[in-house]
Parts: C-alpha cells; sequence; structure tokens
C-alpha cells in the first residue's frame, strides 16, 4: 500500500516482500525506514537501509527496490519528494549556489539525530488520513525537511542545489548497465545528456541497430536465460528484465525464439 499523505508525501506499507515498479528518481527524496528494510540498486552500487535509518536520494537515478517486513510485520517508510521549485526558492533565499554539480553518492546514508526524529513525528498524525492536505502546509512541511537536512548536514548543499541536466555520459557503458529499467526513450535520452535525436544517432553508431530493437533483444536473451538456466517463472522474468506487462513479453518471446516462456522453463 501506498498513501500520498501530501503532495510530495509519501508513506509506504507493504506486508510482503516487493519489488518496486517505479525505477526513475525524478528528485531528490529524504527517507525514512520505520520498520522492515529496503536493498536498494542504482549506479552500479548496491544499499541496504534498515529500521531507524535515513537517506537522502539524489535527483535523476535509476534505481531497483526491494522493501522486506519484519518476520509477522510490515514494511512502512515514509518518503519526502524535495521538489525543485521548492529548492531553488530555498537556494535564492539563502544564497545557496553550489560552485560546481554534485559528484557525490546518489544515496546519502543519514545519521540520526532529534531534530530528523521530531521531524517524522511530525507527520504521522498525517499518516492513516485519506483526503490530501491544504499544499500550502505541504509545502511547509518540504521546506522544513530541507532546512533540517541543511542544519545537520551542511554539506548536503551541494546535493541539493545542483539544478544542472545530466551531463553528457559514455553511452555504451550506461545502456549496458541500465538496459533492463523500464523506461522510454526520451528518458534515456535525458538521463546519459543527449536530445532524443542525438542519443538515436550516437546509439546506431555504436550498436547497428535502433534502441528500441537492441532493448528487446537484449532483456529477452536475458529472460531466456533466466528462464532456461535459473528455472525462473514467466511472472517474475518480465518484470525483472524491463518488460511492462506479461502478455507483451509473452508475444514478444515466443516470436523471437518460437516457443511460449513456459516452454522454454519447462525443458
Amino acid at each position: 500500500m501506498e498513501n500520498n499523505l501530501m503532495p510530495s508525501i509519501l508513506y509506504s506499507c507493504y506486508s510482503h516482500m516487493s519489488r518496486e515498479g517505479e525505477q526513475f528518481v525524478p528528485d531528490n527524496i529524504f527517507s525514512y525506514v520505520l520498520s522492515g528494510s529496503i536493498e536498494i540498486y542504482t549506479g552500479g552500487r548496491h544499499y541496504e537501509f534498515k529500521e531507524g535509518e535515513y537517506r537522502l536520494y539524489r535527483k535523476n537515478q535509476l534505481a531497483r527496490f526491494v522493501k522486506r517486513p519484519p518476520a509477522n510485520g510490515e514494511y512502512r517508510a515514509v518518503s519526502v519528494l524535495l521538489d525543485k521549485e521548492t529548492l531553488q526558492s530555498i537556494s535564492n533565499e539563502q544564497n545557496l549556489h553550489p560552485p560546481k554539480p554534485y559528484t557525490g553518492e546518489n544515496i546519502v546514508s543519514l545519521q540520526p539525530n532529534r531534530l530528523f526524529s521530531n521531524y517524522i513525528n511530525s507527520l504521522k498524525p498525517y499518516m492513516d488520513m485519506e483526503q490530501d492536505l491544504n499544499p500550502a502546509l505541504t509545502n511547509i512541511k518540504v521546506r522544513e525537511a530541507v532546512m533540517i537536512l541543511l542544519e545537520t548536514n551542511p554539506s548536503l548543499r551541494d546535493l541539493l542545489f545542483d539544478f544542472s541536466e545530466p551531463g553528457k555520459v559514455d553511452l555504451e557503458a550506461y545502456m549496458n548497465e541500465h538496459y533492463r529499467f523500464n523506461v522510454d526513450l526520451p528518458r534515456f535520452a535525458y538521463l546519459t545528456g543527449r536530445s532524443l535525436a542525438t542519443f538515436k544517432r550516437d546509439f546506431e553508431k555504436i550498436y547497428h541497430t535502433s534502441p528500441s530493437r537492441w532493448l528487446q533483444q537484449k532483456r529477452l536473451n536475458d529472460a531466456y536465460y533466466l528462464l532456461k538456466e535459473k528455472g525462473w517463472k514467466s511472472s517474475d522474468v518480465y518484470l525483472e528484465v524491463g518488460f511492462k506487462d506479461l502478455s507483451h513479453f509473452s508475444f514478444a518471446f515466443k516470436k523471437a525464439f518460437g516457443m511460449a516462456p513456459s516452454a522454454v522453463a519447462a525443458q
């Protein structure tokens, strides 16, 4: 279950292991685990956060999440999306302008402190409410989170107030690492620092095929391996390799390999 307490503030609660479908992190996010644990895979690194731990996600990244509830309990977490408009307002008011783009960790682990715990406690009365709250209150709570982060960790200025667009990166290395993420071509283009037209042109120079064809074949090859060699089920494979739905995956798989995914798994 996910409940938007207010726009920009999200409360998550799961009683079973859940692999998140949303993989693109568009905003900086301040998050706290109330119970259970979460594993996160991003930028070629693995992170794990447990009950009572705080973290700050950097914007514009692709990530995989596995949320694990405690024994006989629920995974619960609250996340605050630090939107660009609010951050720009604070940056101008406080004259906080980093001298260069942020180049640190994609996820920053934060040490617990009283200001953090008091802030999270202030959100708890809203967690069981069904209706959205006044946008003005939302803005106050988001601004409060930003100011607390700056008060407790001044070095976070460079991460929070970096408003630069993603720079041009090595396309081949990026795609080989992120091809399983279920995002569209314009998003891949943006994250690699290119216009869509330039992305397609650079891609075809490297791979000698279109991005769409390469992505589908790469994902299908991975799916075949997981079905044949690892004994995975079709219902688990299609999400793992980046397909949106099972029916599209099954159709594409049969067209590519001449048999249904279930037939390969049964061999």
